[in-house]
């Protein structure tokens, strides 16, 4: 089993920054990739950025040159810095873990973020 605990999330103005953090922890299975989701209120969950095992990222047009996802192997543990924070970006930010040779993926309980002045 594995678990995603996320950090970072809160209040933030409009053209400010912030930084969601996720740890990992149980089994987990390598590679993976390890990636952030949003899902605001009346809209489907979407992917905000992915990195792989291998430090290949992929963003969502809507993010790309405003975030930045890392993560560090040894710690298990996934970052996403994001930068001129749009009232659009409030959504609830979702943690996930998924092994590349396993169906199953891995969610987090989620963190709120809110844009707004």
């Amino acid at each position: 089993q594995v678990q995603l605990v996320e950090s970072g999330g809160g209040l933030v103005q409009p053209g400010g920054s912030l930084r969601l953090s996720c740890a990992a922890s149980g089994i987990i299975f390598r590679p993976n990739d390890m990636g952030w989701y949003r899902q605001a209120p009346g809209k489907q969950r979407e992917l905000v950025a992915l990195i792989s095992s291998g430090g290949i990222t992929n963003y969502a047009d809507s993010v790309k040159g405003r975030a930045t996802i890392s993560r560090d192997n040894a710690k298990n543990t996934v970052s996403l810095q994001m930068n001129t924070l749009k009232p659009e970006d409030s959504a609830v930010y979702y943690c996930n873990l998924k092994p590349n040779y396993n169906a199953r993926s891995y969610w987090g309980q989620g963190t709120q973020v809110t844009v707004s002045s």
